[in-house]
C-alpha cells in the first residue's frame, strides 16, 4: 500500500459535514481527561472530543482510573460483574465531577497514586505500570458488556486492551495519541486474553496497542500526516506492518482545542483579555511575561517553549538556540516538566545564559496560558509529532508559531514564505536546530515587518481550530463496522 492510497482514506476536515449522530452513547476510556488529569495533550484532546460530541447530542461516559485525586459530587458504587479469576477487586464510582461534569472512576488495589505514570519522587515509570493499565482494561470490557453502548472508544495502549475483550457485535475505536507508547509487557499475559490473546503477541511480548489496532473496527491516528508516517518503518515503531494490514480501517484526523478554553477574548487565566481585532491585551500580556522572567522589555521577539520535557519534543534543539539569541535579538522563555536529564540541561542552559533563555520551574497551568499568549512566537521543535496542540491555542492567541515539518504539526501550520497569501507561521525543514534556526531567522525578520505580522496573526486567529469538525468525523466513524 502506497502512501498515496492512504492519504486517499484520510479525512478532510475542510469538507466534513455535520454529522447526524448514529451513534446515541458511547464509553470513552483514557488515562487523563483535563481538567482532572492532566499529563500531556491526551488529556486536552480527551476532554476536548468528548465535550463537543455531547454538545451534538451523544450520551458519552467517561471512565478513567481511580487515582485517588478526584472528589465526585453524589457518587454511586456500581456492581461490576464478570471479571476473570485472576483480576483484583474492582470498584466503579460513577457521579459528577464540578470540573469537569459526568465521570466514572475505576479503583482497585494500588491503583491510588500521584501521577499516572511516574513515580513523582524518582521520574522513573511505576513499575507495575501493566498490570495497572491492563486490570483498567478488563474493567472497561466488562462495564461495555453490562451498560451495552453502541461504541467502545479507547485511547492509548492504556485501554486498547480492552477491546480484545468485548463481545463480537460491540463496535470499537482506537485513537493512537502517540505509536511510541505501547506497553509491551510479559508475553504471559497472552493466556488471559482468551480466543484474542494471540493478536496482542508482537516481537515477543504481550504488547496491548498492538492488539487494539489489530482488533480495533477503527484505528484513528490523530492527523492526517501521522496517519501517512506511521505506516513507514521508519514512523511505524514496529507497528508500521500491522497498520497497513488494517487498509481503510486506518483512517487520520486531526485534533482540535478547546476554543472556549483557549479563547484570548475570554480566557480568565490571562492579566487582560484581546481578539484579533484589538491586539493592545496582547502587548500587555508580553509585558507581564517578560517580568515575569526577569527580562527588560526590549523591541527583539519572545519565543515561547510549552511542552513536556522528553526527547521527542526536541526540548535540546530549542536550547541549542540560545548562543544565537542576542544576535537575532530574542528572549527565550521556557515552561514544563518531565525528564530530569532534560530539565537540568534547560536549567543549565538559562544558567550560562541568564540575560537571553529563562525557565520556569514545573508546569502552572496559569502560566502556561500565559507564555502562548504573551508570546510573540510559540517554538514546536518536534522531532515527530502526531498532532500537536500548542501551535494551535498559540495561533488562536495571536502567536505565530515557528514549527517542524513532521506530523500534526505539517497539517496545522503553513510555512508564510512559501505561502506569503495564507502562511499562518514557520515551518522548519528538518528537526535539527540548524533547521530550527533558519526558521527562527525567517520568523524574526517577518515578525519586524508590522503589516506582514498582523496578517499571519489576523489568519491564526480567525481560522476554525475547534472540535467540530473532527467530533464530526467521529460520528462518521460510529456509525459504521
Amino acid at each position: 500500500m502506497s502512501d498515496v492510497e492512504l492519504l486517499s482514506r484520510t479525512i478532510d476536515l475542510t469538507t466534513t459535514p455535520v454529522q447526524t449522530p448514529t451513534a446515541t452513547s458511547v464509553l470513552f476510556a483514557t488515562a487523563e481527561y483535563a481538567p482532572e488529569i492532566k499529563v500531556g495533550g491526551l488529556s486536552e484532546a480527551s476532554s476536548g472530543l468528548v465535550g463537543c460530541l455531547r454538545s451534538m447530542g451523544v450520551d458519552v461516559s467517561v471512565v478513567m482510573p481511580d487515582y485517588g485525586l478526584i472528589e465526585l459530587v453524589e457518587a454511586r458504587e456500581i456492581p461490576l460483574v464478570g471479571l476473570p479469576s485472576w483480576c483484583p477487586e474492582v470498584t466503579v464510582r460513577t457521579g459528577w465531577s464540578p470540573r469537569s461534569g459526568p465521570l466514572t472512576l475505576i479503583s482497585f488495589e494500588g491503583s491510588a497514586r500521584r501521577h499516572p505514570y511516574v513515580d513523582p519522587e524518582t521520574g522513573t515509570g511505576w513499575p507495575d505500570s501493566d498490570h495497572f493499565f491492563l486490570v483498567f482494561s478488563t474493567a472497561v470490557a466488562a462495564i461495555a458488556a453490562q451498560t451495552r453502548p453502541d461504541v467502545v472508544h479507547c485511547n492509548d495502549w492504556h485501554s486498547a486492551a480492552a477491546i480484545g475483550l468485548l463481545a463480537p457485535e460491540q463496535r470499537s475505536i482506537l485513537t493512537v495519541h502517540n505509536l511510541a507508547y505501547q506497553g509491551q509487557t510479559d508475553p504471559a499475559w497472552r493466556h488471559r486474553w482468551g480466543v484474542h490473546g494471540d493478536a496482542f503477541v508482537h516481537d515477543g511480548a504481550f504488547n496491548p496497542l498492538a492488539g487494539g489496532i489489530s482488533l480495533a473496527d477503527h484505528i484513528v491516528m490523530v492527523s492526517e500526516s501521522y496517519a501517512t508516517e506511521v505506516i513507514s518503518r521508519d514512523g511505524g515503531f514496529g507497528l508500521h506492518e500491522r497498520l497497513i494490514a488494517r487498509g481503510d480501517a486506518l483512517v487520520g484526523i486531526r485534533n482540535g482545542i478547546d476554543i472556549g478554553l483557549w479563547s484570548p477574548a475570554e480566557d480568565p487565566m490571562l492579566p487582560v483579555t484581546f481578539d484579533h481585532d484589538d491586539l493592545a491585551g496582547k502587548e500587555i500580556c508580553r509585558k507581564e511575561l517578560l517580568r515575569l522572567a526577569g527580562f527588560e522589555h526590549d523591541k527583539g521577539p519572545v519565543l515561547g517553549v510549552v511542552a513536556r520535557f522528553v526527547h521527542q519534543k526536541g526540548i535540546d534543539l530549542a536550547l541549542e538556540l540560545a548562543p544565537f539569541l542576542p544576535s537575532l535579538p530574542a528572549k527565550l522563555v521556557m515552561i514544563g516538566s518531565g525528564s530530569p536529564e532534560l530539565t537540568r540541561l534547560a536549567q543549565d542552559t538559562a544558567a550560562r545564559h541568564p540575560h537571553d533563555v529563562h525557565v520556569f520551574g514545573g508546569y502552572d497551568e496559569k502560566l502556561a496560558h500565559l507564555v502562548v499568549a504573551g508570546s510573540d512566537m510559540l517554538l514546536v521543535p518536534s522531532r515527530f509529532e502526531p498532532c500537536g496542540l500548542t501551535q494551535m491555542q498559540a495561533m488562536t492567541c495571536g502567536t505565530i508559531p515557528v514549527v517542524t515539518d513532521v506530523g500534526g504539526l505539517r497539517d496545522t501550520v503553513t510555512d508564510t514564505d512559501r505561502h506569503p497569501r495564507t502562511g499562518t507561521g514557520y515551518v522548519a525543514t528538518a528537526p535539527t536546530s540548524m533547521s530550527l534556526l533558519d526558521a527562527v531567522h525567517r520568523a524574526t525578520r517577518g515578525w519586524q515587518n508590522g503589516r506582514k505580522r498582523a496578517s499571519i496573526q489576523r489568519r491564526g486567529m480567525t481560522a476554525d481550530w475547534s472540535w467540530a469538525a473532527p467530533s464530526s468525523a467521529y460520528l462518521g466513524l460510529y456509525g459504521t463496522r
